[in-house]
């Protein structure tokens, strides 16, 4: 969806949608089939260590891995809540 379609406020087709969910769900069946072994165990246990401050679910923590060159990258995205606001 292109910024002009957001601003216009024109939705998209749920052909469309869907087409782009599944290339989320096969990109993410790539790197999860590539990804060292000790992805899953990291996971856990950032999860446990949050869970400690915040209340968050398996689903809010992504870890991707790739290859840049000679580089290996590993992203870490973490969606926390949003944090309550206090009226004055």
């Amino acid at each position: 969806m292109s910024l002009i379609d957001l601003l216009l406020g024109r939705k998209k087709k749920t052909a469309e949608t869907a087409k782009d969910r599944l290339q989320i769900i096969i990109a993410q069946e790539r790197v999860q089939s590539q990804a060292p072994d000790y992805l899953p165990m990291l996971k856990k246990e950032l999860l446990e260590v949050l869970a400690k401050y915040v209340n968050i679910s398996p689903e809010d923590i992504r870890i991707s891995q790739e290859q840049q060159g000679d580089m290996e990258m590993l992203e870490l995205n973490i969606t926390l809540p949003e944090s309550k606001k206090v009226s004055s």
